[in-house]
């Protein structure tokens, strides 16, 4: 398709254009841009493509800071300003709930946007790969030198996040620029020891190799926490590896490894070890202390979390005399966050090794007011349940990206609760959640949160209050 204008933005960081009546989504473009369009996908009524030349740049577009932007599966948000990300976003919000939820909306503040845009992130997972993602430029450059007769070397092994849409292949990446360093020198080091001693970086296909993956928490407080995750154990080279790290970033407060021979990289069925410090750090949101373990759930952008909980606060309309369910808990960031307003409250989270968390959260801020329980709170908010800790006033949800199972949706309207607050990190899901508990209950109020920068992901927070 030649000369087509990219019109606005569609869901999953793609772009639209409309050309003879049907809708076409296009990857790696922003409104304004006039491309030619290869076309991956074509149906009766709509189609996917990729721009292969660009005929005209939007009037928006800025060059981005990141050297490996479009290449790296994070970031896609960079060729715009800031200010038109926060835009779409709001947009995107709204046709979500207006196009899914066909919901009578109240007037909509405006979006809250993060004051850094760069260095927000306090966690971060590289992997290491035998496999580097060549972008096509380069792959072009290296056939041509081999059909010249010369012999072009890869390395050994790489370091780097995954390319888009490729779970095998790692873009080496140089600098990062979502984490405040030492981040992208203890990746580095860790690489370098890696070539230097000869050490097999893992395939992700073949399942073999040594060194996996690799996490780095740096919190607000300065702890810094790093989990290096291994294929399988090698002591003597463990040792000399995690002592090295130790020498060259005397920042690092808890350095763990993990050894994990399965053939995926999640790590909530696996046991990190500590090799020094405490194990865990320690994040503050306000003046609240959470407890940070190598497989705990926190939002990973601390100042913008902090925003975000103060919201939620805000719509929960406590006085002191509410009894308030926190529900999809985790670690019982929320509920302690908004416990001083609270009679008491009640988290109930799925995830056990979670729950644990939350109590020793709610121990070292001295909070006595709070019970945290693990289970499904479809089993466990029954009358029982109720007659032992109270009905609650206010409900809190957080769930995961799926949203709420509609049993659960059922259940908040079998419990009546007079205000729910909903927060959500995928608002086509909260829509259709909302448009579900609509039968009982009132959207009041909504205010869309930006937490991920130069991403096409939004947070949305929602307050609901029981019709009468």
């Amino acid at each position: 398709m030649p000369d087509v204008l990219v019109e606005n933005y569609a869901a999953e960081g793609k772009s639209l254009a409309r050309v003879d009546g049907k809708v076409v989504f296009i990857e790696n473009t922003i409104p304004g841009d006039v491309v030619d369009v290869q076309l991956t996908k074509n149906k009766k009524d709509w189609a996917e493509g990729w721009p292969v030349k660009f005929k005209q740049h939007s009037p928006d577009r800025v060059t981005p800071f990141c050297q490996h932007f479009g290449v790296c599966g994070g970031c896609q948000w960079q060729s715009l300003p800031y200010a038109k990300q926060l835009e779409f976003k709001q947009k995107q919000v709204i046709d979500n709930l207006q196009r899914i939820g066909k919901l009578q909306l109240p007037e909509i503040t405006p979006i809250v946007g993060c004051t850094e845009t760069r260095h927000y992130r306090n966690k971060l997972e590289y992997t290491f790969s035998t496999k580097r993602f060549v972008p096509a430029e380069e792959f072009k450059q290296i056939k041509e030198r081999e059909a010249k007769g010369e012999v072009v070397h890869q390395p050994a092994g790489v370091a780097g996040f995954h390319a888009k849409g490729m779970f095998d292949k790692i873009v080496e990446i140089d600098t990062c620029h979502l984490q405040h360093e030492p981040t992208n020198e203890i990746r580095k080091y860790v690489a370098a020891f890696g070539l230097e001693h000869d050490i097999p970086f893992y395939d992700i296909r073949e399942h073999r190799g040594w060194l996996r993956i690799m996490q780095v928490r740096l919190a607000a407080t300065g702890e810094l926490m790093v989990n290096v995750v291994f294929g399988y154990e090698d002591e003597k080279m463990r040792k000399i590896l995690l002592d090295g790290l130790l020498k060259q970033f005397p920042q690092i407060t808890t350095l763990l490894y993990t050894i994990n021979t399965k053939k995926n990289d999640s790590l909530y069925d696996q046991d990190p070890k500590v090799y020094f410090g405490k194990g865990y750090i320690i994040e503050k949101l306000e003046d609240y202390q959470f407890k940070i373990s190598p497989k705990s759930f926190f939002q990973t952008n601390t100042k913008q979390g902090e925003r975000l909980y103060q919201i939620t606060r805000e719509f929960a309309e406590l006085d002191g005399s509410q009894v308030v369910y926190d529900l999809y808990c985790g670690t019982g960031s929320i509920g302690i966050f908004v416990s001083n307003l609270a009679k008491q409250i009640i988290g109930v989270e799925v995830v056990k090794e979670a729950i644990d968390d939350a109590k020793e959260n709610a121990l070292l801020n001295n909070i006595s007011h709070a019970s945290f329980y693990a289970g499904d709170v479809i089993d466990i908010c029954d009358d029982a349940f109720f007659a032992a800790h109270g009905r609650p006033d206010v409900i809190i949800t957080d769930p995961p990206r799926a949203g709420m199972h509609e049993k659960l949706v059922n259940k908040l309207l079998e419990i009546e609760a007079p205000l729910i607050v909903y927060v959500s990190c995928n608002p086509a899901t909260q829509a259709r959640d909302l448009a579900l508990l609509e039968e009982k209950y009132t959207v009041t109020k909504v205010q869309p949160v930006d937490m991920f920068p130069h991403t096409l992901h939004i947070e949305n927070v929602v307050q609901l209050k029981r019709k009468f």
